[in-house]
């Protein structure tokens, strides 16, 4: 719940006042806002440091509670910086590439870095803590209640944000704009860490079963990053898997960067109106995540699941980019909401599977895999949005076109990502990572 409130500020906040308010270029607020995403090649050292080395006693929960403090301060700093940045911007009377603006661009990356960082010690952690505590026959179960609450966090998110940036109107000064921004930033954060704590304390202790199942828990020698990449790579299904992974999650979150701003500029919407869009996608999510884990994936399977997410998915960003040419908010909030049920089926498949193709015996490493697969396609999804856009913005004279570009580029992503689920065999991949762990466990010992 909290990192999903914390996502709502971010993408769902900061984007929208940079390229709207502050007149920062989409692709350069895209890049800014991946960042996060692409520092996820620590996800597998933070999976794999969590497999083997202990922090306050614990093998995932000390990693979660540390995350999640150093985001909530570094969150409060880069909305500092965007300050910085929009002042900047402004004295030269537009964007520009200067010595000042490039200063403060630069740190606002160097933060959203640490950031990111933060999220990968904490998420990837948390979800081999799930990992952890579950079977392979309640995990469906299991997925659909975390991500629900997942969605909550959007939700609750997007209300609140829409609560505390209440007073603003599309006209409000940038004064005025800060003032409710900054503190949106300290009490939202506030609640996140809090939120940790209350969520985590005592899980471990009692329901993991990580020390029974693994050889590598609490080893001194542990498992090198280099073997633990062999692990990864010795079946061909783990790649196989990969791509879909990637090619599915670009295809979902091109949306992320544009949803605010189109809201903004095609629907005439303020920020407080544009971020309670969130509210829609989160609620359909939340319906569908409940629906699928416990309905769904027990009766067509997991791979079927998935399938038809992405079949969803394609069909409602087509409702999403009609929506533009009628100016329609209802429209656009029904439509966002199909969307949100699309996303929960198409989430509730995928994770799943991708707990089936996780190895027990090293979940850390295996876990921090596909979240650095998640995470970087996250990242290249909120890049190439905000390109795709001002690619778009360049062709065409209508604004609505522009938009419509990225979700066609959605639509299309999702057809490709059959294409790749179709090729993944869950038995082959548990037969030869088997194999593949007990070898290098053994060279460990020789």
């Amino acid at each position: 719940m909290g990192l999903s409130m914390m996502s709502i500020l971010t993408l769902g906040v900061l984007n929208r006042v940079m390229i709207q308010e502050l007149a920062i270029p989409a692709t350069i607020v895209a890049a800014v806002l991946a960042i996060p995403l692409f520092v996820s090649p620590a996800r597998i050292w933070f999976g794999q440091r969590s497999d083997s080395k202990r922090l306050f006693g614990y093998h995932r929960t000390g990693y979660v509670w540390v995350g999640t403090a150093v985001l909530a301060v570094t969150a409060f700093i880069a909305v500092q910086l965007m300050w910085q940045l929009g002042s900047a911007v402004q004295a030269a009377g537009g964007w520009s590439w200067s010595p000042r603006s490039g200063v403060w661009l630069g740190l606002l990356s160097l933060v959203f870095a640490i950031y990111g960082l933060a999220i990968s010690a904490s998420s990837t952690t948390f979800t081999a803590l799930l990992v952890d505590i579950s079977e392979e026959d309640n995990r469906s179960k299991l997925v659909g209640v975390v991500w629900s609450m997942l969605m909550v966090g959007v939700i609750i998110g997007a209300v609140l944000s829409g609560v505390l940036l209440g007073q603003l109107t599309i006209d409000s000064s940038i004064e005025t704009l800060q003032e409710a921004v900054n503190r949106l930033f300290i009490i939202v954060p506030a609640i996140v860490f809090g939120l940790s704590l209350f969520a985590t304390v005592g899980i471990e202790n009692q329901y993991s079963k990580y020390a029974s199942r693994s050889s590598v828990a609490d080893r001194e020698d542990g498992i090198t990053l280099a073997r633990a990449w062999k692990i990864l790579t010795a079946s061909p299904q783990t790649m196989r898997f990969f791509t879909f992974l990637v090619v599915m999650t670009i295809s979902l979150f091109m949306i992320d960067p544009v949803m605010e701003p189109y809201g903004g500029q095609i629907f005439k919407m303020s920020v407080s109106d544009s971020t309670k869009l969130n509210a829609f996608v989160g609620i359909g999510t939340l319906i569908s995540l409940t629906v699928t884990g416990f309905l769904v994936v027990p009766r067509f399977g997991k791979r079927n699941t998935a399938r038809l997410g992405c079949c969803l998915v394609a069909l409602s960003v087509g409702l999403i980019c009609l929506a533009g040419f009628t100016a329609n908010p209802q429209f656009l909030q029904a439509s966002l909401f199909l969307f949100g049920i699309a996303n929960g089926v198409v989430t509730t498949g995928t994770i799943t599977l991708m707990m089936d193709l996780t190895a027990i015996e090293t979940a850390g490493t295996f876990v921090g895999a596909w979240g650095l697969g998640q995470a970087t396609a996250r990242g290249i999804a909120i890049v190439t949005g905000g390109a795709v856009l001002d690619v778009g913005k360049g062709l065409f004279t209508h604004s609505v076109l522009a938009y419509a570009l990225v979700f066609v580029f959605q639509a299309l992503g999702m057809v490709f990502a059959i294409w790749a689920l179709n090729r993944v065999s869950v038995t082959e991949f548990r037969a030869t990572a088997s194999v593949a762990i007990a070898s290098v466990l053994e060279s460990e010992l020789d």
